[in-house]
């Protein structure tokens, strides 16, 4: 174990399995654990952080205090396309010449951002954030012409080149990795089952490798990804309510998540996550006594800070959470859109 004064910066796991700690610029999440597994055909990576100068540093300096260079790593494999997970794919297959893996649904993502005009994306956020009620002085941003926009981060994400199939082991010579398709944070999400025995004997199924599925102090934002050209009604947030019970039932000995730390009673988490996400669903049917919104819903929802505080783009992703919560509530019956509102409310039903 390496030390920095805010704590280990590298932690060996046993039974070849170590993790680091990569920045995230500017996020109150601190940093990703990225893992490095031992295979017998060289070390592999889960995840591998944002694209930023101080995080490719700290992933090739811990990566050094693992005993390991970046040239000499095997393959990536991505849990989900989120920049502080996958940021750093692209720089470590041009250093080592290692794969990239993804499930399907996220490398559709990857492949659509890349390719969709910025202009493209900014029209499209304009038209989704009015009709979810916003109001103009928070669109108006988005129309302005292209030199007097912020920047929209992230449109160049690497192109994975292997595909994560579900229910299958991956590629890793010498060991037993099994993707376990768990969507909801993004359509194509994975938890990567080590079913090998805990290296301390913990009673349970192996380890998981669980990215930001199911973390021990925090829940994941749940919210929308969706095609500009495609108008298919998705329920992220029911993918994932089934999603953490599969995840339940498997019972892994302990979780490797993706930020924070290493715990295990999985069944535990998962069963306080879905109460958690069934109180919230209450709670937000006592604020549709009176039709709102998707925007006044999100005002009023309780986030980590108070609305007025919440940063520009901040409010983008609360707005899409609010959707996917009104959504999953509309498929139950106990909310409904009210006929002829525009923008469109919702009220409980």
């Amino acid at each position: 174990m390496t030390s920095t004064r805010n704590g280990p910066t590298t932690y060996d796991h046993r039974g070849g399995v170590r993790s680091l700690r990569v920045p995230i610029p500017d996020n109150p999440l601190g940093h990703t654990l990225v893992y490095v597994v031992d295979t017998d055909r060289g070390p592999v990576l889960v995840d591998t952080g944002w694209d930023d100068p101080a995080s490719w540093d700290a992933l090739a300096a811990g990566l050094g205090a693992c005993g390991v260079s970046v040239p000499e790593l095997h393959g990536v494999v991505i849990t989900h396309h989120h920049p502080d997970h996958h940021g750093l794919s692209g720089r470590v297959r041009e250093a080592s010449g290692a794969w990239v893996a993804m499930h399907a649904a996220d490398a559709a993502i990857v492949r659509r951002t890349r390719e969709t005009r910025p202009e493209r994306w900014y029209t499209y956020m304009a038209a989704k954030l009015a009709a979810a009620g916003a109001p103009e002085e928070h669109i108006a941003p988005l129309r302005r012409p292209p030199a007097h926009r912020r920047p929209f981060p992230g449109l160049t994400p690497a192109l994975p080149d292997r595909e994560i199939v579900p229910g299958e082991l991956l590629d890793l010579p010498g060991r037993r990795l099994r993707a376990i398709w768990t969507p909801g944070h993004t359509p194509g999400h994975v938890c990567l089952h080590l079913e090998e025995d805990h290296p301390a004997g913990l009673p349970g199924r192996g380890r998981l490798f669980s990215g930001d599925h199911v973390l021990p102090g925090i829940t994941p934002h749940i919210g929308l990804y969706e095609d500009p050209d495609d108008a298919t009604v998705t329920d992220p947030l029911g993918d994932y309510l089934d999603s953490l019970e599969r995840v339940g039932r498997l019972a892994p000995a302990e979780i490797l998540p993706a930020h924070q730390h290493a715990f295990t009673d999985a069944p535990s988490r998962v069963r306080e996550l879905l109460a958690h996400h069934e109180d919230r669903l209450t709670g937000l049917l006592s604020l549709l006594a009176s039709p709102l919104t998707p925007w006044q819903l999100a005002e009023r929802m309780e986030w980590n800070r108070p609305w007025e505080e919440i940063p520009y783009g901040s409010r983008n992703i609360a707005v899409s959470e609010a959707e996917a919560h009104l959504r999953r509530l509309v498929k139950l019956g106990r909310a409904e859109a009210v006929t002829g509102s525009d923008p469109v409310t919702y009220a409980a039903a």
